[in-house]
């Protein structure tokens, strides 16, 4: 597992028994995410830089050298993804852009606008095809991740959108939001398919359970919540 920190850092650590294995550092100010390819071979993370700016960079894991700057966005980068191929790095960033990323060449593809306040939440598809952000401005969009095409946007939190994931079968789509609660959406149509009543203060996190009929929720409120999505 490797952690983002605060204080500039990757951190990469045993899950068995807990041992830090490695420190990396790179970061300019607040390394604020960071996402693993599917080989385990490289690390994508996001920050912030002096002066405001976001930055992205990738490490190789195997050789650990220092990282390699990628790109950046005119404020701080607060999300990053990595598709399931390996191949693409998408970034979600306070100046209201997501950026799509060669990790092959370290080039930018695509720059994808629309959203009107920070982007801060973001969830890839299972197939890489496509990625779901979420924003401030209290929508979900939904991109084509090679043509860099808007498909759908996703509209009914009455608050910031905090975090999104994806079912396992890439079909549909959880959200959180300030407003406490969760929605659920089909990621083909755009259609809101449930909203999810319960915590009683903002909902910061989800995570689906590989079964694609469960989720979890984590709010200021205290509670984790688990959530039967057909019903």
């Amino acid at each position: 597992m490797i952690s983002a920190s605060e204080d500039r850092t990757l951190k990469v650590w045993d899950l068995e028994t807990g041992a830090e294995l490695r420190t990396l550092p790179g970061h300019s100010l607040a390394a604020k995410a960071v996402a693993v390819t599917p080989d385990g071979r490289r690390a994508v993370s996001a920050g912030e830089h002096p002066g405001s700016t976001g930055e992205l960079k990738v490490w190789d894991l195997r050789t650990e050298p220092r990282p390699r700057n990628v790109g950046a966005h005119t404020q701080a980068v607060s999300a990053v993804v990595v598709t399931p191929d390996g191949r693409h790095a998408v970034s979600a960033s306070d100046d209201q852009t997501l950026k799509v990323w060669s990790l092959a060449q370290g080039a930018q593809l695509h720059a994808l606008t629309g959203h009107t306040d920070s982007v801060r939440a973001l969830a890839a598809t299972p197939d890489g095809r496509r990625v779901i952000s979420g924003s401030r401005d209290r929508t979900l969009k939904v991109w084509d991740v090679a043509s860099g095409t808007q498909l759908h946007t996703l509209a009914g939190h009455s608050r910031e959108v905090r975090a999104v994931a994806m079912t396992a079968d890439g079909r549909r789509a959880i959200s959180t939001s300030e407003e406490m609660t969760l929605k659920v959406w089909d990621v083909d149509t755009g259609a809101e398919l449930h909203t999810l009543f319960g915590h009683s203060r903002g909902v910061k996190c989800v995570a689906m359970a590989p079964d694609c009929r469960r989720a979890l929720s984590a709010s200021a409120d205290g509670t984790v919540k688990v959530w039967d999505l057909d019903t």
